[in-house]
């Protein structure tokens, strides 16, 4: 008797695959629950456990410069997200529905902040706010944190215009023409029937930004100034000295912040796409 041939969900129930997955699981996220429980160490040095506290994070959380940091992240994160979102959407808009000379090289040369290494996009923000629009000093926050928000918008938006132009490509086109032939107008159609089909895109655009912008290092170490530092940036600078439970327990946070972000994205998410179907 003949065999049938293994289904695409017939390979999970395979024990080669499931110790495959095992292993890759414990590969990508052993180093992060490692800290995270190095984050509660007693002692000072990280490889030697000598018991339990919560000590280091009372202390990262009376660590002025530490706070000022995070503030400072979670500020620019959140402008350069909202503006990210913003203008993808626009741009994946543009390149979906209309055309115009030179597409394909205006499609191209969006994608280069994606593919171009962080330290040259780095060292161009550096010669661009060096000579070309230098960003006033001594400008009261947020104002301050202006040229790494320009930085950041400027790798986070293709991002997103990537996302929902592949959210655009399963758009049906009628439904926007039957709004117009109901009377709406074109902004009117564009809220009522484009957006709510582009939301599950722009949510994930939105988190995915979000977490670019907080994590980065390379670029904002060149475009900060010296009155500015970020999170990543100050938890460089503590472990250049030494790798402390105090910079696990800031590192934690961050992770934990990022994981509810990314929860609360997919519980939208799911809510949309429920939504659409009508369950």
């Amino acid at each position: 008797m003949r065999r049938e041939a293994a289904g695409p969900l017939d390979y999970l129930a395979r024990w080669p695959l499931r110790l495959w997955i095992g292993l890759v699981a414990l590969f990508l996220y052993a180093p992060l629950v490692t800290l995270m429980l190095f984050s509660f160490n007693e002692s000072k040095r990280n490889i030697v456990w000598t018991g339990f506290t919560f000590d280091w994070y009372f202390k990262a959380f009376r660590n002025a410069g530490l706070l000022e940091a995070f503030t400072n992240s979670l500020a620019i994160a959140a402008i350069a997200t909202a503006i990210s979102v913003v203008l993808g959407a626009l741009v994946a808009v543009a390149c979906w529905r209309f055309r115009f000379p030179l597409k394909p090289a205006f499609e191209g040369v969006l994608a280069l902040p994606i593919v171009v290494p962080e330290i040259c996009m780095g060292v161009a923000m550096l010669v661009f706010f060096a000579r070309v629009m230098p960003w006033p000093a001594g400008l009261p926050w947020p104002f301050n944190l202006g040229a790494i928000i320009i930085a950041h918008v400027s790798f986070c938006f293709p991002f997103v215009a990537v996302i929902v132009r592949a959210r655009l490509a399963s758009f049906n086109r009628e439904l926007e023409e039957a709004a117009k032939d109901l009377g709406a107008s074109e902004w009117r159609a564009f809220i009522d029937v484009l957006v709510p089909h582009m939301r599950p895109a722009l949510v994930a655009g939105a988190l995915l930004a979000f977490t670019l912008s907080l994590d980065d290092f390379v670029i904002t170490f060149f475009t900060a100034g010296p009155d500015t530092v970020t999170f990543p940036v100050k938890v460089y600078s503590m472990v250049r000295f030494s790798v402390t439970p105090e910079v696990n327990a800031a590192s934690t946070v961050l992770i934990l912040l990022t994981v509810a972000l990314t929860a609360v994205g997919l519980r939208l998410q799911g809510r949309d796409i429920a939504r659409s179907r009508g369950i």
